[in-house]
């Protein structure tokens, strides 16, 4: 499984997503992700919503194997429920 994870700097959640992928990624040897800084990479909000295909309010905006999840929250819980996330 392949995650890309669009966030920012200085944005809490965006960390929590990529130390989440990183502990899924020493777990799982069928797991890797690709973090995309939105701000480096000049992608805008509707960069975003395009990629997305509805609005974006807030980042993390997480995909896995281009199957968009949500936030963190949302990439949490699939983890949990589909990825056996050990905490």
């Amino acid at each position: 499984m392949f995650a890309v994870i669009f966030g920012r700097p200085g944005c809490p959640y965006c960390v929590r997503a990529k130390e989440l992928a990183e502990k899924l990624t020493e777990q799982r040897e069928d797991f890797s992700y690709r973090y995309v800084d939105i701000q480096a990479e000049g992608i805008t909000k509707a960069d975003l919503e395009k990629t997305v295909g509805k609005p974006v309010e807030t980042v993390p905006q997480i995909f896995l194997d281009q199957l968009h999840v949500g936030g963190f929250t949302e990439f949490q819980a699939y983890a949990k429920e589909n990825l056996g996330l050990f905490q």
